[in-house]
């Protein structure tokens, strides 16, 4: 049974508020920004295109709205854990106040495997995109060192020949360094990239608004059929098409959990974590669609199976150079942000988790200076650098897509169950409609997580078997819990 024994709420709390504690400088607009940093990236920059011509065609407007509800269900479980639990360590954490050790080790190994896939996936589309702008003057990196000296064809990895993805590796590494100096500074450095890739699109949106009301009759033909007809395989176009579009595109919304790590370093997290957590999904959730729309009613949908999605349309239409240069400058912006705040989530996943014995303490120690988990952050970095430096974008997005998903959907379960075995906790912020929301949270993401490929679901498999070796390995041995009961 101490498998299942659950960490008290105060005891999480006390600790948090130790003298060794992080630094608590964030406010709600900080957290609102780390929010947009991470989930408007890679996910609307490259997967929006992807996505409509492979799964969904212009129907990939209703997979971002999927999964932005499913989003949204997990969202308002997420404030009501974050305001009562404002402890480093995200779903983690509020799954070991109330589903216990074992189920938390679970979702802690299942959140390393999305948040370092995560800052490498991102740091795979940002190699593209700087190598894009590099072509723009005539500068090119060797084959050899711009791309993964691997790739997956129909499921399976084979080699390209290349020797290592070079940019990706040095994105990685250097936005390592920024998160070792401090959260304050990391985060100015995100709301800058923010602020960019936001108002370019915005500016790109109301373009796109403009040439459709020019081009009406041309619009409606790229429209049209909204939902293609199904190919006779799952997935491919028609309503299963859209739900699996739906799961690919998810691991953008990975930027919840990192709102919710932070809760640690937010000076009033019961008042500022519902804001940052449901204003970002709402201000993200308004873009993705915005954008996708605007993209499929351009150029037909099949055209969109490229790498860079957004620059290939504006050329398509002979839109304006400068246009095309902003963009190009807000997708690298975009995705330095999303890097970065994943990046910093990961660490704090180590720190938690190190702190409850479950890994080597070495992982909770902060920095003298700057108070943040360095040698955690410096591990993270590295292992991503290699990550991104070997991999391929497509692979780590299904990873990250299935990890995201089973994260918020024990998130969603933890609240069911924490309102009946602790009913007299304070809770500042109230998850409403309980037990329909937790529910209908946790039933939209296991939805989705079944629309992914087999071959996602055996590296998952792969991937939790060695967390369990390390978890009867080590951490039953070394849990302060376990030891202190």
């Amino acid at each position: 049974m101490k498998l299942f024994q659950a960490k008290p709420v105060g005891t999480l709390i006390a600790e948090s508020e130790g003298a060794h504690g992080m630094k608590r400088e964030l406010n709600a607009l900080n957290l609102v920004s780390l929010g947009i940093g991470s989930v408007v990236g890679a996910g609307i920059f490259v997967l929006a295109g992807t996505s409509a011509a492979q799964y969904a065609g212009p129907a990939i407007v209703f997979s971002f709205i999927i999964a932005g509800l499913g989003c949204l269900f997990a969202g308002l479980c997420y404030a009501e854990f974050a305001t009562m639990i404002p402890v480093a360590g995200s779903a983690y954490t509020y799954t070991y106040a109330t589903m216990g050790e074992f189920v938390a080790w679970i979702i802690g190994w299942d959140l390393i495997l999305e948040y370092l896939f995560s800052g490498a996936a991102v740091a795979v589309s940002w190699s593209a995109a700087i190598q894009g702008l590099l072509a723009e003057f005539g500068v090119s990196i060797p084959a050899a060192f711009g791309q993964a000296p691997f790739e997956l064809d129909h499921g399976h990895i084979t080699a390209t020949g290349a020797i290592i993805n070079l940019p990706a590796v040095f994105i990685s590494v250097a936005l390592t360094v920024i998160l070792v100096i401090g959260i304050r500074e990391s985060a100015r450095f995100n709301n800058t990239m923010v602020f960019i890739k936001v108002g370019v699109l915005l500016v790109l949106i109301a373009y796109g608004a403009w040439w459709i009301f020019n081009h009406l009759e041309l619009a409606r033909h790229n429209l049209t059929p909204f939902v293609p007809a199904n190919t006779g395989h799952f997935g491919d176009f028609g309503w299963s098409g859209v739900f699996k579009g739906a799961a690919v595109i998810f691991f953008a919304y990975v930027g919840f959990d990192n709102v919710s790590c932070a809760a640690q370093e937010t000076r009033n997290p019961q008042r500022d974590m519902p804001i940052g957590l449901l204003a970002c999904l709402g201000i993200c959730s308004f873009l993705f669609i915005a954008v996708a729309l605007v993209l499929t009613a351009m150029v037909k949908y099949p055209q969109l199976n490229v790498e860079a999605p957004f620059i290939f349309v504006l050329q398509e239409i002979k839109a304006p150079a400068i246009l095309r240069f902003s963009i190009e400058i807000a997708t690298i912006a975009g995705l330095t942000s999303v890097a970065l705040v994943s990046l910093l989530g990961q660490p704090r996943i180590f720190f938690s988790m190190a702190k409850d014995g479950l890994l080597p303490s070495a992982f909770s120690k902060l920095h003298p200076r700057f108070r943040t988990p360095y040698l955690a952050t410096m591990l993270t970095g590295l292992v991503c650098s290699i990550v991104a430096g070997l991999l391929p974008l497509d692979l780590l997005g299904e990873l990250i897509s299935i990890g995201t998903l089973m994260a918020f959907a024990i998130v969603c379960l933890g609240i069911l169950v924490l309102r009946r075995t602790r009913p007299d906790l304070p809770r500042p912020f109230r998850t409403p409609w309980v037990p329909l929301i937790p529910i209908l949270g946790a039933v939209t993401c296991v939805g989705m997580m079944f629309t992914l490929p087999p071959d996602t679901w055996l590296r998952l498999a792969i991937w939790m078997a060695v967390g369990f070796a390390v978890y009867f390995g080590y951490s039953v041995k070394h849990s302060t819990l376990r030891q202190s009961g």
